[in-house]
């Protein structure tokens, strides 16, 4: 199978095609082999426009969403980024290439290892893989120049916004099923905050992110 041909069918038919027109992000979902980080089973699924099952409940983003959450983040070279929830690593590889650094958390250790395992195999040496659940006890330690949460959550989390860098940007999807906002909180120089609504989905909650009173499934 030429996954190489399939991946720039997947930019050039799904990603171009939802207003992503960035040839730096465009190259660079052409270029790193997202099939190289998704289970086995799901290998000739990695160019889906799908959800893919990782385990513990989890599923890869939609292509897609992935795209618009790299392009909402305008990362520079010289950026620190923190990834709330590692997933399979692919989007961590994303981020890791187009800024310095980047932090990326997950509650399961089996996802971390397998994400540290594959991004080694890409010789993507600027991230640093940490257990940590930051939906129930906030961001690790730091200020970041852009946060991406890759779970949902009710409403967005000033915590995350506490750990930006005057002048940072937060993605986040918040809302209920079966729409929800994806958005992006923009902080000033002076601290000060604004969000705003950029496309809406649907994306799997956060684990052990707080529901509001009175609220059931």
């Amino acid at each position: 199978m030429d996954t190489a041909s399939i991946r720039r069918q997947m930019v050039d038919q799904q990603i171009r095609t939802w207003d992503i027109p960035e040839p730096t992000l465009l190259d660079l979902m052409r270029t790193v082999p997202r099939e190289d980080f998704v289970p086995g089973a799901y290998h000739l699924l990695a160019y889906a426009e799908t959800e893919i099952p990782l385990g513990h409940g989890e599923r890869m983003m939609y292509p897609m969403v992935e795209g618009k959450l790299l392009q909402s983040l305008l990362l520079a070279p010289e950026d620190e980024v923190l990834e709330i929830g590692t997933g399979s690593g692919y989007l961590t590889a994303c981020l890791a290439l187009l800024a310095q650094s980047v932090v990326s958390v997950d509650i399961y250790q089996d996802f971390l290892n397998a994400a540290e395992e594959k991004l080694g195999k890409q010789n993507i040496v600027n991230v640093a893989l940490k257990h940590h659940d930051a939906a129930k006890d906030g961001p690790p330690a730091g200020q970041f120049d852009a946060i991406a949460v890759t779970g949902s959550l009710p409403a967005i989390d000033e915590r995350f916004i506490a750990a930006l860098k005057p002048g940072g940007r937060l993605f986040i999807v918040t809302g209920n099923d079966p729409v929800m906002d994806a958005i992006v909180v923009t902080k000033d120089q002076a601290g000060a905050w604004k969000s705003s609504n950029i496309f809406e989905t649907s994306l799997a909650r956060l684990q052990n992110a707080d529901e509001p009173p009175g609220f059931t499934w």
